[in-house]
């Protein structure tokens, strides 16, 4: 189950972008979810299932601790 996910929420991925980066911030909500690399500023639209499979780490926006491990 994905966790509630909000704008400014930070992910990390199991795959590294070709970037070399794993950091994502979360730009969109719907049935898609927007992403924007951290590192390269790429953007991304995945579904909510696919941003499940692939997320490895889920950063609220207000802290900087981690709040769940997705493995």
């Amino acid at each position: 189950m994905l966790p509630e996910i909000n704008i400014g929420d930070h992910v990390e991925m199991r795959k590294p972008h070709p970037c070399g980066g794993t950091r994502w911030v979360v730009v969109r909500l719907g049935a898609d979810i927007g992403l924007v690399c951290l590192t390269c500023q790429h953007r991304i639209l995945l579904s909510r299932r696919e941003l499940n499979r692939r997320m490895k780490l889920w950063l609220a926006k207000d802290t900087e601790v981690e709040q769940t491990r997705h493995d």
